[in-house]
């Protein structure tokens, strides 16, 4: 129902919009991002901290490894005592790897978002000083899949690309 809402608030803007007379233009904003020169080393900053990230989980991997095994060849001659404080510290160790690998994915989120933060805002300034400069009212972005009907809407990028200096 909230959906349908969406739906046909959308169509009557859209109808709204092109009855009056206003213009209207689209864009794909991923397309945008992807043609952007920082975006490459940006690339390169996510996966060198995703290394980094993935070179300590795999440390973290070995010595569980290495406890486990050193574990299971010396089990028969382990006391009880000594092998509950043996499965504790195994388990301890699993627990601190699950939690590594949760911070860790949370961390590279927010270290992708940071970086990607001033491109994204240098591609939205650029858009709206295009929408300015070319008499547009309202910019849809393609890229989000909101955009419900194209032919009489003109496509910006060219011109993004170009305020950009990519063209």
């Amino acid at each position: 129902m909230k959906k349908m809402k969406n739906i046909t608030f959308i169509v009557a803007l859209f109808l709204t919009t092109t009855v009056f007379g206003q213009k209207l233009g689209h864009i794909n904003s991923n397309e945008l991002l992807m043609a952007m020169p920082e975006r490459t080393t940006i690339e390169n900053e996510i996966k060198k901290y995703a290394q980094q990230l993935e070179s300590q989980l795999g440390t973290m991997t070995q010595e569980y490894q290495a406890k486990v095994q050193n574990y299971q060849s010396k089990e028969a001659t382990m006391t009880e005592a000594i092998k509950q404080d043996k499965i504790k510290e195994i388990t301890n160790l699993e627990e601190r790897i699950s939690e590594f690998q949760q911070t860790a994915q949370k961390d590279l989120q927010a270290k992708e978002e940071s970086l990607l933060k001033p491109i994204i805002d240098k591609a939205k300034n650029a858009i709206e000083q295009v929408a300015k400069e070319n008499s547009y009212n309202y910019i849809f972005d393609s890229g989000v899949g909101v955009l419900l009907y194209q032919q009489d809407s003109d496509d910006i990028m060219p011109l993004v690309k170009k305020k950009l200096g990519l063209i």
